[in-house]
């Protein structure tokens, strides 16, 4: 240890800051330089590499160049294609638009179908177009090769879609309406006839398994192969909606006398004021126990339609005569709308026992609390009937 002194012990403080650091700043400067040398190398190398590199891929693509061509074209169409076709296309196609569709997948129905180049031509074209939201599910006349602006166009256009609309009045009775949606479908009535007492139709439990009155009245729109079951399905859940946005209770019974009573009421009142009297009519007469003495009952029982009954027309042993038995008929005599449901539902306040169509070309109808007074108006029923002979 005698012949070490501290200058000669690396690493310490007392070394950095000695005498000796000058000939230690030396050495790091010339490590510097040695080290900016190496640098300097390692560039020129990479730049030697990279010249040597490309030359050889000019080489292997000359090479090549014919074999990988069409792949080459191919890659660089892909990437500039626009994805979507232009104009409003040729030629005809249909297609099947499914139940809650969303946009992408129409967009591959359609692209599947050749309307559309891509499925995201119709989604672009979509996304800018609030209405796109109301398409609706069903067949559709397009085109081939459209653009995805000109296919939505299309889609939104009612007159594109293949349907058969089928309006069914309030007031129709089931055979009625079969032989509607017969004349509009080109379906045998037969077939409305069987789909009535097909188990799957799902009727609802107040309707004691009679279609009757259950058929809701509406305009429909049944695209081409709907079944009649899946027709009269469809008329059958609008009635449930119908029952439940009106507020009929959840009781099965209650809803089915509610049902029957709106049947009524919808063949004997000509506007919503007058069928809600005709409700109360119904319940002081069923509350008071008489008949209810509707002619349009017996006309359902007898299959006649009409103004009014005969003697004989009145005899008729059917539950559904209102003359011979109190109360209620079994069931719905005819579909009612919504303002009928109402009326049965909420009836109007007073004291009507009576009332009478005085004047069937207008549809006025009076009200009576007393036999006498509903005499009179009957008696204005019957002046009308002398002057028009052909409308009895």
């Amino acid at each position: 240890m005698a012949g070490l002194s501290l200058e000669d012990l690396p690493g310490t403080p007392e070394s950095r800051s000695s005498s000796g650091g000058g000939a230690d700043r030396g050495s790091r400067s010339s490590q510097r330089q040695a080290e900016k040398g190496d640098r300097e190398r390692r560039r020129k190398r990479r730049r030697t590499i990279t010249l040597v590199v490309l030359a050889v891929c000019a080489v292997l693509f000359g090479a090549s160049a014919v074999l990988v061509g069409g792949q080459v074209k191919g890659l660089v169409a892909s990437i500039t294609d626009s994805g979507d076709f232009e104009g409003s296309g040729s030629g005809a196609v249909t297609v099947q638009i499914p139940e809650g569709a969303s946009g992408r997948t129409i967009g591959s129905v359609l692209a599947e179908a050749g309307v559309v180049k891509t499925p995201g031509a119709f989604v672009s074209a979509a996304a800018e177009d609030p209405k796109a939201a109301s398409i609706q599910p069903g067949t559709y006349q397009l085109k081939k090769e459209m653009s995805g602006a000109s296919a939505l166009a299309l889609l939104l256009d009612p007159s594109s879609r293949s349907s058969f609309k089928v309006q069914v009045p309030e007031g129709y009775t089931a055979a009625q309406i079969y032989q509607r949606l017969s004349e509009a479908t080109e379906l045998p009535v037969s077939d409305y006839e069987a789909a009535a007492g097909d188990p799957q139709l799902g009727l609802p439990a107040d309707a004691g398994g009679a279609v009757e009155g259950y058929l809701f009245p509406a305009t429909y729109d049944f695209d081409p192969g709907t079944s009649a079951l899946q027709q009269l399905q469809e008329m059958v859940q609008r009635t449930e909606r119908a029952m439940d946005d009106v507020g009929f209770p959840a009781d099965p019974a209650e809803r089915h006398r509610l049902m029957t009573e709106a049947s009524l009421v919808q063949k004997e009142g000509a506007n919503p004021e007058d069928m809600a009297k005709v409700a109360r009519v119904i319940e002081n007469r069923v509350a008071a126990g008489q008949a209810l003495q509707f002619d349009t009952t017996v006309n359902y029982a007898t299959g006649k339609t009409g103004l009014t009954t005969t003697p004989e027309d009145r005899q008729n042993p059917s539950p559904y005569n209102t003359y011979l038995h109190p109360g209620l008929p079994p069931g719905p005599i005819a579909s009612p709308g919504e303002d009928a449901m109402r009326a049965a539902l909420n009836p109007a306040q007073g004291d009507w026992l009576y009332f009478v169509v005085t004047d069937p070309s207008t549809g006025e109808t009076k009200f009576a609390a007393t036999y006498a007074e509903h005499q009179r108006n009957v008696a204005e029923f019957q002046a009308w009937l002398r002057a028009n002979p052909q409308q009895g």
